[in-house]
């Protein structure tokens, strides 16, 4: 093959899934070891700071909509349809006539439904590297191909979105993950396609990990990180924590939640995220709280900060236990979430709004008696996550997925799941809204 077009969609936490994806691709590409000797990468991003972020990877890149924030005027069903099939037409205008090969797809937001039913209508393969496996956008059911961080999801999958998981097949039989890859191998997928009772190919693959744990090792190796006196020359403050507002916040809890952060009377900046800055500074009493502007450079931000607490699912969970900065995550609304078992695994306690209120307040206590001291309290009760083994499997990670897309069958992808597993996921979404 002489060439070879990707579209990847994406908003900004899933554009570090894909990024050091597309880099081991254009390594390989380099060195001549994949199945096309040039590729293409169209970028369809959602949401503020994702174009800077993967400008420098892509050929050509188009805008797909926006994410919606919490905070803002509740739009009507009509009106969220209308502006949802206005972005499917945006997907389908920024994929059509550009030969596009596959898309890859990564996350739970609306860039994920838009691209997918887009390319769904061009005919156009999909592979959908999935996170969170509790909380996946219903049309993953229309992507050729999903990918999953442990084997352990399979079984959901299967019973419980009907997305079906066969016996694997021989060729993966024959590949070590754990050594180098031969990208060039040859798939007889015909003679495993042939066999009656192989005739549906693996629809799931197991990828053991989380590849945007890479990217985030690589920003903190390249020292592309802002230095903590910049931080401090900003902010005025050299001890402080941070608190992130993401998706795993409810608009009814918010009060609730900046009461308690303000008990620590303690230096605290807030990235609002998923909220509207006024809304959160109309709840601030303290002067002690910052609320910062939309886009801001969290790493940075996080590796400074002496306690990180944070709302927000995959993409926060996965930075933190590389960055190994001593974490609470809020309890939100997903109960049982991708997030919440990789914060368990890497030991990142989850609180309740009351108990971290109690928490914070024990904190300020102790801050009174021991100004000087404040981090032995905080590493005493709050441990910091290890991330090396995350990292390692990140690695293992890019290359699995890597291989998969080298050696994908676009003449005879994989079958979709289809409505059955839409009806599913759709009725299993509906706990958290």
């Amino acid at each position: 093959m002489k060439s070879f077009t990707i579209a990847i969609a994406c908003e900004l936490a899933p554009a570090k899934t894909l990024i050091p994806i597309i880099k081991r691709l254009k390594e390989l590409e380099s060195e001549k070891s994949l199945n096309w000797n040039k590729s293409k990468i169209i970028g369809l991003t959602h949401g503020t700071g994702v174009k800077e972020l993967i400008n420098p990877y892509c050929d050509e890149i188009y805008s797909i909509g926006e994410g919606r924030r919490a905070g803002k005027v509740k739009r009507t069903n009509i009106s969220l349809g209308y502006l949802i099939a206005k972005d499917i037409f945006k997907a389908i205008k920024a994929l059509r006539g550009k030969s596009v090969d596959l898309l890859i797809t990564c996350g739970n937001a609306g860039d994920v439904r838009k691209s997918i039913i887009a390319a769904n209508l061009l005919k156009i393969p999909i592979i959908h590297i999935e996170q969170d496996i509790y909380n996946p956008i219903e049309v993953i059911a229309f992507s050729n191909l999903i990918t999953i961080p442990s084997e352990k999801y399979k079984d959901f999958l299967k019973e419980v979105y009907y997305i079906d998981c066969l016996k694997e097949m021989d060729y993966k039989k024959e590949i070590d993950y754990e050594k180098e890859i031969d990208y060039k191998k040859e798939i007889d997928y015909e003679k495993n396609l042939n066999k009656e009772e192989e005739s549906y190919v693996d629809h799931v693959e197991n990828i053991h990990g989380y590849p945007m744990a890479s990217y985030v090792n690589e920003k903190i190796k390249d020292g592309k990180l802002i230095a903590k006196k910049e931080i401090v020359e900003k902010y005025g403050t050299n001890d402080f924590i941070l608190v992130v507002l993401g998706g795993d916040v409810k608009n009814s809890d918010l009060k609730k939640l900046i009461e308690a952060i303000q008990k620590s009377d303690f230096p605290t900046l807030i990235v609002p995220y998923r909220f509207e800055k006024e809304s959160i500074e109309s709840l601030i009493k303290s002067k002690k709280v910052q609320v910062l502007d939309g886009f801001v450079d969290l790493l940075s931000l996080m590796k400074s900060a002496n306690l990180l607490i944070y709302g927000a699912g995959m993409g926060m969970t996965i930075e933190t236990g590389v960055l190994e900065v001593p974490s609470i995550k809020i309890a939100g609304f997903h109960k049982k979430h991708g997030s919440v078992d990789l914060a368990r695994k890497l030991k990142i306690p989850i609180f309740e709004i009351e108990e971290l209120s109690i928490f914070l307040s024990e904190l300020r206590q102790y801050n009174l008696k021991n100004p000087e001291d404040i981090n032995n309290f905080i590493n005493n009760n709050i441990k910091k996550p290890d991330g090396k083994k995350l990292v390692e499997n990140g690695e293992i990670a890019i290359k699995r997925v890597v291989n998969i897309i080298n050696n994908f069958n676009l003449k005879n992808p994989p079958k979709k799941s289809g409505f059955k597993s839409i009806k599913a996921i759709w009725n299993q979404r509906s706990q958290y809204r």
